[in-house]
């Protein structure tokens, strides 16, 4: 190594710059350093035979009878040799002696592992025909989906791209544990295999570099690469082996070629002119996609590959057609594949990335093998049924093939003997996925007294009460080791770096430096068992920190409770595919949007305002989202979301509180509170007065709310008119508690009717009703249905911009001003007040009439 490093600098001085993050066209680990096999490969090659029977058949049955349902073959036949090997010999499951390996499966595989699971026993007859039929009990899911088969499937990865993403973070994140001494890592590994045409997608590159930095020597990747898209080569003009490898070499991996198998080994041994590589090297991927199809043959493979030079064709003169299609790739080869996984698995200080040579859809002949439509193929012809049982000789008969039988041996058969025996020896089946762990202790609310009681003079934001909270929640030493405080580098922005010193932030090598703060209080501290994950400027990377910490629980066994705080505008919007991921996998946990809303972030503009985060927020089935203007309610909502996600209740689903930068006084809990609090709506302040006709209902939330309260206090000194004025903390809640009172109305007509909670607070309170927020109107105008009263919602439709938060509330109609006239317009409509009083209160305050409609301008 040194005189080979010494070389290249000497080179390089000289002016030559030679090419070190390539190698050759063939594999890493050659022929002679091949360990032997340690199974039985003859039974492995027919219970993989079996195995892809049945996927096959799983997807051709089920489209039989329900056309349209739709499914994969091909994937899986192009990885089941690479799956099988790391189910005979690598992946343990979870049990008292090993904490269980994490394989984040392709999506599109998904047919191959049911086929498994229905060798092993754990799906029966009737399962397998439910395959992507799951609105009954019972079904299969189409890909990886824990929520719908929460026994099973540990993540979500078809939504291509984020589980090579999600592998890197949940790895370190396993490093994190293991350094703060909460579970035991030792020999656990995780494993992401993804596909070379998914590697397209920027979540799958982008955080390559992490894994190195990291020292994540307990992650592997297994790239199969096939050579092919959804639609067509990936690089059909190129070579994407080479092009990954020069990828994840520069970024710092260890790169395993597997690429030819064994039948190879003989030709490559008689290479001794190098010509064979080169002309391997120098056919583009379209080419060897062309090799690949049994519609060529052998002959075109001759002809095209080895006729370009008469030294090749000599080298393969003694080789049939039958024999030269017969020359697999690396990734169809146990053998190879096993050496490239055991090297994989005892590499130390850098993770390792296997490239792995297949043909998507192997075996499917003519029907799929090679072919730019194999991807879609989910029916498969008579005699194509036939190609592929004689190509993988599976052991049906005629009657069964016609009929599409699934193939399964009897329990005390070779196979199925060998099959348990292997995963017995391996801590039992996989994947398997755990539900529940160990409730935690939490704390009562009246451990947060002081976030309860009036804050006197002293102003603060809803930011500043998040940290209180969390501040108060790190002296608990119970809870404590469970938080996992995460940033994307503004916790000085968001108040938090005190915690910098209190809690350190995560460096798996610790600090081997002295920060530039070391004299200040709250300096920049890191630390090998440090609390904190600081990502950087990496949303990505820090929802899948958070999604790792949140489904922690279910894959490590111990809860642990991820507080995510960020700028909203860069939640929801820039990461919701992962956060969709997150609520698939049962993700616990606190998201907070920070400098919420699209007038509270003044002076950083269209970019950085969010108003339409909690309408993103409603479309997950599982988070709860709330807006809280006071810090009783910050305290109230965390509270309860600790309660429900790691209590006795151990619910699965998370929490997202906006919080605001505004400083103000915040005043007491009004005594009852807490109810309304959670469900999202409860009376504030009661307008002093008993009149009827001049009175309205005024609702608001996060710092809009003071802005409601201010137009409460105009509309009766300039207009003798009553308000009373709710603080309403989560229009989502009060829409699904409206939705859930409503069908259960629908489905019990004969039965009393219940009321939802927006009726609850509402019904029979005189005067139209007036809801203004931080956020578009459609937020607020959820509860339109069940609210008798005229609904008038104010909201900050548009783009944002840059200015005061006063000029910014005016320009977006949400003002104590523009409340005051929705108030008096309502009130006119209704025939309480004349027109002209609405007229008189749009000169009075300086309100334009002819004013530029913010959704335009």
């Amino acid at each position: 190594r040194f005189l080979v490093e010494s070389l290249l600098a000497e080179s390089r001085k000289r002016g030559a710059e030679p090419n070190v993050l390539e190698t050759a066209y063939v594999n890493t680990i050659h022929a002679s350093e091949q360990p032997a096999y340690p199974g039985d490969r003859d039974i492995e090659q027919r219970l993989r035979s079996i195995i892809r029977w049945n996927a096959m058949a799983l997807v051709v049955r089920a489209n039989k009878d329900f056309d349209g349902l739709g499914g994969h073959i091909a994937t899986y036949q192009s990885s089941a040799n690479l799956l099988e090997v790391g189910f005979e010999h690598f992946w343990r499951t979870a049990s008292e002696d090993h904490g269980g390996d994490l394989v984040y499966f392709q999506g599109h595989a998904s047919p191959g592992l049911y086929a498994r699971l229905f060798l092993e026993g754990r799906l029966d007859l009737d399962t397998m025909d439910r395959f992507r039929r799951e609105v009954e009990p019972g079904g299969l899911s189409s890909y990886p989906h824990p929520w719908l088969m929460p026994d099973l499937w540990q993540f979500a990865t078809v939504s291509m791209g984020l589980g090579p993403l999600m592998a890197i973070y949940q790895a370190r994140f396993m490093k994190y544990l293991g350094a703060r001494g909460l579970t035991d890592i030792e020999s656990r590994k995780v494993w992401a295999f993804c596909g070379d045409g998914e590697m397209d997608e920027p979540e799958s590159l982008g955080a390559l570099t992490v894994a190195p930095r990291e020292g994540l020597d307990n992650l592997v990747f297994v790239i199969n690469c096939n050579l092919q898209r959804l639609d067509g080569p990936v690089r059909g003009n190129g070579k994407i082996v080479q092009e990954l490898e020069r990828l994840f070499r520069g970024a710092g991996w260890n790169v395993i070629k597997l690429l030819w198998g064994s039948t190879w080994d003989d030709l490559l041994a008689r290479d001794v002119d190098g010509k064979l590589q080169r002309r391997m090297l120098s056919a583009p991927d379209g080419e060897w996609q062309n090799y690949a199809a049994t519609t060529r043959g052998g002959a075109y493979f001759r002809e095209h590959f080895f006729g370009q030079d008469p030294d090749l064709l000599k080298m393969v003169e003694h080789l049939s057609d039958d024999d030269l299609m017969g020359l697999h790739r690396g990734g169809h080869d146990e053998a190879k594949i096993y050496t490239a996984y055991k090297a994989a698995t005892e590499h130390r200080g850098q993770p390792t990335v296997i490239l792995a040579q297949t043909i998507k859809g192997y075996g499917m002949g003519a029907a799929g093998q090679g072919l730019n439509i194999t991807h879609q193929k989910k029916k498969l012809e008579k005699d194509d049924v036939k190609t592929f049982r004689q190509f993988f000789d599976v052991p049906i008969s005629d009657e069964q093939m016609a009929n599409l039988e699934y193939a399964k041996p009897g329990d005390d058969s070779p196979e199925i003997r060998y099959l348990n025996e292997r995963r017995s020896a391996l801590g039992g089946s996989y994947p398997s996925r755990r539900r529940h762990s160990e409730p935690l202790p939490i704390p009562q609310l009246n451990v947060f007294k002081k976030m309860l009681e009036s804050s006197g003079d002293r102003e603060f934001s809803t930011t500043s009460a998040f940290v209180r909270f969390l501040t108060q929640l790190s002296r608990d030493k119970a809870l404590a080791p469970h938080l996992v405080p995460i940033l994307a580098d503004e916790a000085r922005t968001f108040g938090m770096e005190g915690l910098f010193r209190q809690l350190g932030i995560y460096a798996p090598f610790g600090q081997r430096y002295e920060p530039v703060d070391r004299d200040q209080l709250m300096f920049y501290k890191e630390d090998h068992n440090g609390q904190i994950l600081q990502e950087g400027i990496n949303e990505g990377g820090a929802i899948a920190s958070w999604i790792a910490a949140g489904t922690s629980y279910s894959n490590h066994g111990v809860p642990m409770i991820p507080f995510y705080i960020y700028y909203s505008m860069f939640g929801f919007q820039r990461v919701g595919d992962f956060i969709w991921a997150a609520a698939d996998m049962q993700a616990r946990g606190f998201l907070l949007g920070g400098t919420s809303g699209r007038t509270t972030l003044n002076g950083e503009g269209l970019q950085h305002e969010d108003g339409h985060s909690h309408l993103m927020a409603a479309t997950v089935p599982t988070c709860r989202a709330y807006d809280p203007t006071f810090s009783y309610e910050v305290a109230v909502i965390m509270q309860d979301g600790l309660r429900r996600m790691y209590g006795e209740e151990s619910e699965n689903i998370f929490y997202y509180l906006t919080v605001m930068n505004e400083n103000y006084a915040h005043p007491a809990m009004p005594e009852g509170a807490e109810e309304g609090i959670i469900k999202g709506l409860y009376l504030l302040e009661a307008g002093a007065g008993r009149a009827k006709k001049k009175r309205v209902q005024l609702l608001g939330s996060g710092t809009i709310l003071r802005e409601v309260q201010a137009a409460a206090e105009m509309l009766r000194e300039d207009w003798g008119v009553t308000a009373d004025v709710f603080s309403a903390p989560s229009f989502n809640e009060l829409r699904r508690d409206g939705l859930a009172v409503d069908r259960r109305n629908l489905l019990h007509p004969e039965a009393e009717p219940e009321r939802c909670w927006v009726q609850e607070c509402l019904d029979g309170r005189p005067g139209p009703v007036i809801a203004s927020t931080d956020y578009m109107k459609a937020y607020a105008d959820q509860i339109r249905p069940w609210v008798q009263q005229r609904f008038v919602a104010l909201g900050t439709d548009g783009f944002g911009r840059s200015d005061t938060r006063e000029q910014l509330r005016h320009f977006f109609e949400v003002d104590r001003r523009w409340v005051t006239v929705a108030a008096l317009k309502a009130l006119a409509d209704d025939g309480a007040v004349p027109k002209s009083t609405v007229t008189e209160a749009i000169q009075r305050y300086g309100i334009d009439p002819e004013k530029a409609d913010p959704t335009t301008v």
